[in-house]
């Protein structure tokens, strides 16, 4: 039977290991440092971009919609899109040529605002700008799980990257106001142009992802290809609805979202009384506890289950949300969305490890566009359905019916998810695994990767005599021997008596050659005896390889040698 991929545990382990763990991988510190410079840049560019906007248009607000309108059309235009490309290329590549892209963007648009260019121009580039933004979420979400030495890293590794996020949504604008009021608009661009200039150093010194195509010669490269639309469509068909309750979940989240982001100004001012700097303090309210739910997520990613916290990310949403709507003075007001915010980004960095845990690596790129183009859809409804709807039954009524929306929406979605994606690997994969771990083939290839392959195995129990691959027949699987003996049979040329080249026992593998080089099964494998064995199906195979960059090579040389068996 085949199975979801699941969620590993080797060994108990304690949040603060964890994270002191993450200060050893070299390079995934250097790319969640370089992409904390960048976030900060960001918030200055659009701080500025804001201010020249509105300035530049004679304080139009219609204008300042537009743009901001433009600036998100990009992402539901290009996120699908992105994600093919994430999938199809090297993701380290698509993040530097695109971080190089958008700092010479900002250098043309610094000039443009030092000289007083026009506006429009200065518009257009901002969208440019956006349009390689695009490629950013697909291709960072792919990325970063291939960094992380052990399936335990990603969660705190999304913990960590969440927070240092909403640190820079909190530094970002406070340094922009004190660098624009002292220097100017075009410092702002500048300096973003250099953080951009600080990742691309650092993208440049990590390692690149290293698809099958690439471990690989030219033949087994085209069944690679090949495999891209089979696992889309085929493949992910048994994770429908965890993929579903995943996007449930992202569509409540960013409905409520996009919705409370214009409804602030209608609270500071009408139901809290306080005017329009009051939507300054309760934006200030989202960014520190946006930064209290990413600290606070840590303590709960490191465990294998992550339903619970999606639901107590509800919980936290829905209260603060609907206490909007009950609140009359400013302080309980910031509290209550800061619990929002926080509830927020629990939800966010659980539902972001579900997905890379559950979704093949060779179309991660492609469900992430898919959810990034439908939760920003989300949002656009949300930020236009709310407020038109506080104005026909009030505020109070339309936060506290949001409230109860988002938590009804998250918790069927958890529900989807299911409990597949909690549940431990079988005791024999785990212990199979640790055992082909442990074989000079398979060094480099992280423990928690082959749980998760075979994971998603068929077990095969097999008569003794059966014939399991032909010599001669096309290659689509990769074995793994549980136990029994198998033999390894090579007939040299037509009418030739076959010779026995070997026989096999528990832990031994066959069957990749022919995957690797495309070319038909190079021997026949017979079972003497009753035996059993873990099947992998060719795409599976192929992302193994993957994730072993030197894992391809090695068999191809294990044959070229004679020691490999099985085509």
């Amino acid at each position: 039977m085949r199975t979801l991929p699941t969620t590993v545990t080797l060994a108990p382990v304690t949040t603060l290991r964890v994270f002191r763990g993450l200060l050893s991988n070299r390079p995934l510190v250097r790319l969640l440092g370089g992409e904390f410079v960048s976030s900060i840049g960001d918030w200055l560019y659009l701080v500025a971009l804001l201010i020249i906007v509105f300035e530049g248009s004679g304080s139009d607000p219609v204008l300042l919609g537009v743009v901001g309108a433009a600036r998100v059309l990009p992402y539901v235009l290009l996120s699908i899109p992105a994600g093919v490309v994430a999938d199809r290329f090297d993701r380290r590549l698509i993040l530097l040529i695109t971080d190089v892209a958008r700092g010479l963007i900002m250098l043309v648009m610094a000039w443009l605002v030092a000289v007083d260019g026009p506006l429009w121009a200065i518009v257009v580039l901002a969208v440019a700008a956006t349009c390689f933004s695009c490629f950013f979420g697909p291709a960072i979400g792919s990325y970063l799980p291939t960094l992380v030495r052990d399936e335990r890293e990603l969660g705190p590794a999304n913990s960590t990257w969440s927070t240092l996020d909403n640190l820079a949504y909190v530094v970002g604008p406070a340094v922009g106001g004190l660098l624009i009021a002292a220097s100017g608009l075009a410092l702002a661009f500048l300096l973003n142009a250099v953080s951009f200039g600080v990742v691309a150093i650092v993208l440049w010194r990590l390692p690149s992802q290293r698809r099958a195509s690439d471990a690989v010669p030219d033949e087994a490269a085209d069944a690679a290809r090949e495999s891209h639309g089979r696992r889309w469509s085929d493949g992910l068909r048994p994770l429908a609805l965890p993929l579903i309750g995943l996007t449930l979940v992202d569509v409540a989240a960013n409905f409520a979202y996009g919705g409370l982001g214009v409804l602030t100004v209608m609270l500071a001012v009408d139901q809290l009384g306080v005017g329009e700097a009051g939507t300054g303090y309760l934006n200030a309210a989202i960014g520190l506890g946006g930064l209290v739910g990413a600290l606070a997520s840590g303590l709960f990613v490191v465990r294998p289950g992550l339903r619970g916290p999606l639901l107590v990310g509800a919980v936290g949403m829905a209260v603060g949300i609907a206490a909007l709507g009950l609140t009359r003075s400013l302080v309980p007001a910031m509290v209550a969305m800061a619990v929002f915010a926080a509830g927020d980004l629990l939800t966010e960095v659980a539902g972001t490890t579900i997905l890379q845990r559950v979704i093949p690596d060779a179309v991660r790129g492609r469900a992430l566009g898919t959810i990034f183009t439908v939760s920003i859809l989300a949002n656009a409804v949300g930020a236009l359905v709310l407020p038109i709807a506080a104005g026909v039954v009030g505020i109070d009524a339309v936060l506290i019916t949001c409230g109860a929306v988002v938590f009804i929406g998250i918790a069927i979605g958890a529900v989807l998810v299911g409990s597949t994606v909690d549940r431990a690997p079988a005791p024999e994969i785990v212990t199979a695994a640790s055992r082909i771990a442990a074989l000079p083939v398979f060094g480099g290839v992280p423990e928690s990767s082959l749980v998760s392959a075979l994971g998603r195995a068929t077990e095969m129990r097999v008569p003794g005599g059966t014939v399991v691959i032909r010599q001669g027949d096309p290659a689509d699987r990769f074995y793994v021997i549980l136990e029994g003996r198998f033999v390894v049979d090579q007939v040299a040329e037509p009418g030739a008596p076959p010779t026995r080249l070997r026989a096999m026992g528990a832990d031994e593998v066959f069957g990749e050659i022919g995957l690797l080089t495309g070319v038909p099964r190079t021997a026949t494998v017979t079972a003497d005896g009753d035996g059993r064995l873990l099947a992998l199906d060719a795409p599976d195979f192929l992302e193994l390889v993957t994730v072993g960059a030197e894992l391809g090579p090695r068999l191809l040389a294990l044959h070229r040698g004679g020691a490999a068996v099985g085509g």
